[in-house]
């Protein structure tokens, strides 16, 4: 059974809430997913502008990024509030590597504040770095197997029968292949965002060379990743299968996705940095939808859709009414702080002092 078959005659205020949850979930992939990527490449820096390309990366990141993290709390507060039996299943169920993913968020973020306002010694600096980019490496793989574990129908919510063993409840359901190549493809992802934005952020043509080489590089790697992971879905994932190769959606969606991908690469080949950057977002929101799309209307695949695990109307109901009034404060400061941080004048001046630096003064 695909999405197409199960598509319900109304949306419901359930629907309405997840496709919230998906908005902020997009959110965090383009913008702490892009952070993300930056430790990557952090991580790989090399050649004689090694030192610059760390500088740059943390130029890019430091004034934004504990703010890109409120769409991550976004996700997890809506799925508490209004699917609770879900986010209980879910954080039983998957509580390994979620918590993995938590102490990753921790260390990334504790190191890179320490590589900022700890001494600047070489041996310092190399430490706090490792560790931070190491983290920022390990956290989107996490991110993509836990995704990955609830859209293949590995962790269904189904009644305690005492004869499974410790690794068939908690490690056998996101440690299969499928699992681990969505955690691949969502580190590719945030890498190749990272490398764009960095090109186009970039003032120094040496170092737009040099993350646009790594930009291209990521695209092939995204390509691959996608490709093993849908081939890996018709034996584990049915369900996302069916969702990502059944109907007009799922064509349609496969096609706006591989133009935007070869207009990345075209733009970055030509050196259209903007289009590139508008291109990578695409790219990554509409894979971000596809899997939505795949696994609609179910929140716990094969059981339990959307409306199901709701919580009662009139939580549903608050809870929207809160975000609108949440939104009309939290996407102006989104944007201001962008405004301020992020515009292209001076955003690499002869200085090299990192953003937190320039933060102090």
């Amino acid at each position: 059974m695909n999405a197409a078959e199960t598509l319900p005659p109304l949306f419901t205020l359930p629907h309405a809430v997840a496709g919230v949850m998906v908005l902020s979930l997009n959110a965090y992939v383009l913008l702490a997913g892009a952070d993300f990527g930056g430790g990557v490449w952090d991580l790989l820096a090399s050649g004689p502008r090694r030192d610059e390309q760390r500088t740059a990366v943390a130029d890019a990141i430091g004034p934004i990024w504990e703010a890109n993290h409120v769409w991550l709390i976004l996700v997890v507060v809506l799925l508490f509030t209004c699917f609770p039996q879900a986010y209980a299943h879910f954080s039983t169920a998957l509580h390994i590597p979620i918590t993995l993913m938590l102490v990753g968020i921790v260390l990334r973020g504790s190191a890179f504040t320490f590589r900022s306002y700890d001494s600047k010694a070489d041996t310092v600096q190399r430490r706090w770095g490792r560790v931070f980019a190491i983290a920022s490496a390990v956290t989107p793989v996490l991110l993509g197997v836990c995704l990955g574990a609830v859209a293949s129908g590995n962790v269904p919510i189904t009644p305690p029968d005492g004869t499974r063993t410790f690794a068939e409840l908690y490690l056998t359901p996101w440690l299969t292949p499928f699992t681990l190549a969505v955690g691949v493809l969502t580190l590719a992802l945030f890498a190749h965002l990272a490398a764009v934005y960095l090109t186009w952020e970039s003032d120094d043509p040496a170092l737009e060379n040099d993350f646009r080489a790594r930009a291209l590089q990521a695209a092939v790697c995204v390509f691959i990743a996608g490709t093993v992971t849908i081939v890996l879905a018709r034996n584990y994932a049915p369900l996302v299968f069916a969702g990502l190769t059944s109907g007009r959606v799922a064509l349609g969606m496969h096609t706006v996705t591989a133009i935007a991908g070869l207009t990345g690469v075209w733009a970055l080949w030509r050196r259209h940095w903007l289009t590139a950057v508008f291109a990578a977002a695409a790219q990554a929101s509409f894979l971000v939808w596809g899997w939505a799309w795949s696994q609609f209307p179910w929140l716990v695949p094969p059981s339990h859709t959307i409306t199901q695990l709701s919580a009662p109307r009139v939580t549903q109901q608050l809870i929207l009414l809160v975000l609108g009034v949440g939104t009309v404060i939290l996407l102006p400061s989104f944007v201001y702080l962008f405004r301020v941080f992020k515009r292209r004048e001076g955003a690499h001046s002869a200085s090299h002092d990192t953003a937190f630096e320039r933060l102090d003064r």
